[in-house]
């Protein structure tokens, strides 16, 4: 975490909810609990941010001190997935506020992630069929990709009769593309290491 100190407002580079850069979180309570012992825990503050109204909650020793925790963290992308589906990926994230061009980076980072694994033969619709045919995804991990590739299409070329998504509709997208990597690279990762970790050579 980048060293933030507790203060009226919180300096954070991004609202967690909304990852709006640079968010206005501003202070609207605070407390100091106590243990069983009656042993204080610190100060605890609550932060609203303008934009979208998400309450983000940090404490520290007490005020203008370091922050030692904040809830809910900001977004952030595993150094598993590859660097160009995970820039994508982190943009699509960032993006939320703007749910087209959040939609349409999900699907870039999806696409992204299969010419990593190989894929990269024609337009992204048969190699999302050929990744589930070769069970490298399930298929129903395929069909949510086709959805996200027909809303990411319908964005990229401005269809009139379509309606505009909404912010709902592209935290399912990201939702997919951030499936994708958890299945295709950070899940193998970690049964790698944990392999390594019981049966060291």
């Amino acid at each position: 975490m980048n060293l933030v100190k507790l203060n009226e407002h919180l300096r954070l580079e991004r609202c967690p909810f909304c990852n709006v850069d640079r968010p206005n979180l501003a202070k609207v309570w605070e407390t100091v609990p106590k243990n069983s012992e009656g042993h204080s825990q610190g100060l605890w503050r609550f932060y609203e941010c303008g934009r979208c109204g998400g309450i983000v909650t940090a404490w520290a020793d007490d005020a203008d001190r370091y922050v030692k925790g904040i809830i809910p963290t900001s977004k952030a992308v595993s150094s598993h997935i590859p660097a160009r589906a995970s820039s994508y990926l982190l943009q699509a994230l960032q993006s939320l506020h703007a749910p087209a061009g959040a939609i349409m980076l999900a699907a870039s980072s999806i696409d992204a992630m299969l010419k990593d694994k190989g894929y990269t033969d024609g337009n992204l619709y048969p190699r999302i069929d050929k990744a589930a045919n070769e069970h490298l995804i399930t298929a129903g991990m395929a069909k949510w990709a086709h959805q996200v590739r027909l809303s990411s299409n319908e964005q990229r070329h401005a269809d009139q009769e379509v309606d505009l998504p909404t912010k709902e509709e592209a935290e399912k997208a990201v939702n997919l593309a951030q499936a994708f990597g958890e299945f295709l690279f950070v899940l193998p990762a970690m049964v790698e290491q944990g392999l390594k970790e019981t049966n060291p050579e």
